[in-house]
């Protein structure tokens, strides 16, 4: 079934979706060229969800920059379904929509986020669960895809951005811009803190920062933001305890 732009359309528990899925996620490079020789069109396919077509759908490259990341040979499966005519920024559809670089941008995998940049992905899409996939990539703590994004250049308009990142001149350009608000600058201290940004942290505070700020997004004050993990650090230790690895420390 196809929509009126022609696009292949495939309702949630198609088989083909499942198969195209799996071989994403495990790696199979061999039947993912397979399925996109037999069935033309499968690379920008549109795999509607359990909500149906109102609640939005995903294409094969969402499938390989799906949480939590890290499939074996995505950038691989990436780069083969551009080749095979994928469009990089197709996104979600339903309420808030998303392109693939928004979904690796959301779980810090860098190597995904590469090759959809490479082969052609906007970087100052808006939407998203909170944004632009670099408003993603910092508001999940995804530091690694932030950094990238910045140095293929996505911009750095926002206060908090430049404070999570530690880009102390840039920080300082956009304050001396404009007046910046009590919480604007105690938003982008809280995010200097969840970044690990002394610098930073230190000179919002010195410019009026509240100490304790709690954002209405998140959970904590900025003490507690410096204590929490990145999302690539989460996603290796949830893969280590998954394969029974242990803790040489004493259990509390």
């Amino acid at each position: 079934m196809a929509n009126a732009s022609g696009k292949l359309i495939l309702p949630h528990g198609d088989a083909l979706a499942l198969e195209v899925t799996v071989a994403i996620h495990t790696g199979d490079l061999e039947a993912l060229e397979r399925l996109l020789a037999e069935r033309p069109g499968l690379s920008s396919a549109r795999m509607i969800g359990r909500k149906g077509p109102e609640g939005g759908w995903r294409t094969p490259l969402h499938v390989a920059a799906d949480w939590p990341g890290y499939f074996p040979a995505a950038p691989a499966a990436v780069a083969l379904l551009v080749a095979a005519g994928a469009d990089p920024n197709d996104d979600t559809g339903g309420e808030r929509p998303e392109t693939p670089l928004h979904w690796a941008a959301s779980s810090d995998d860098a190597d995904v986020a590469l090759a959809l940049i490479d082969g052609g992905a906007d970087l100052e899409t808006p939407g998203g669960s909170i944004g632009t996939p670099l408003d993603n990539a910092i508001g999940y703590a995804c530091w690694h895809v932030a950094r990238l994004l910045v140095a293929r250049g996505a911009k750095v308009e926002q206060l908090w951005h430049a404070a999570a990142l530690g880009m102390l001149e840039r920080m300082e350009e956009i304050m001396d811009g404009r007046p910046h608000s009590i919480a604007e600058l105690s938003q982008a201290f809280w995010h200097a803190c969840a970044g690990g940004q002394r610098r930073a942290a230190e000179k919002l505070l010195a410019r009026g920062a509240e100490l304790d700020w709690i954002p209405d997004y998140a959970q904590g004050t900025p003490l507690d933001a410096a204590g929490t993990l990145g999302t690539r650090q989460s996603n290796v230790l949830d893969w280590l305890r998954e394969r029974g690895a242990r803790s040489a420390k004493p259990e509390d």
